[in-house]
């Protein structure tokens, strides 16, 4: 399958938010609004990506740091191009980035309640382990 990955920018929301809003494994909320990922995508240049099959959104991530740590979330791969490595190749590109920043640890932020997003990641470091609670009021 040829596909290619691009840094996000704003005018992919719509398609994102498409390809979210597919995802069992995303919860969106008023921060996932257009206004606050643009705010997002500003604040993080360069970090979060989209997978392209000609012109359409096939996967997407987002991700931030905090100076210290990165974090990654909203990681989705359309339902017929899962299992293809699109998903790695969009985490390869975030870890690059974030390596080249001097950031080498990432956080995973992921619903516990998400079989198949957590099989994902136990596929991609087996060694991987969930240590946190992440905890936001409503």
């Amino acid at each position: 399958m040829q596909y290619t990955v691009r840094q996000m920018v704003i005018d992919d929301y719509d398609n994102v938010l498409a390809l979210w809003n597919s995802s069992e494994s995303i919860q969106l909320s008023k921060v996932d609004s257009r206004e606050c990922v643009q705010h997002f995508l500003e604040r993080n240049t360069g970090l979060s990506y989209v997978a392209l099959d000609g012109e359409k959104v096939i996967g997407a991530v987002l991700c931030s740091h905090d100076g210290r740590l990165g974090y990654l979330s909203h990681l989705v791969t359309a339902k017929g191009y899962r299992r293809q490595g699109v998903g790695r190749q969009l985490v390869g590109r975030c870890m690059y980035a974030l390596t080249g920043m001097g950031i080498h640890k990432c956080i995973l932020l992921i619903m516990k309640e998400t079989e198949e997003a957590l099989a994902f990641w136990h596929q991609v470091d087996p060694a991987g382990r969930v240590s946190l609670v992440m905890m936001a009021p409503r």
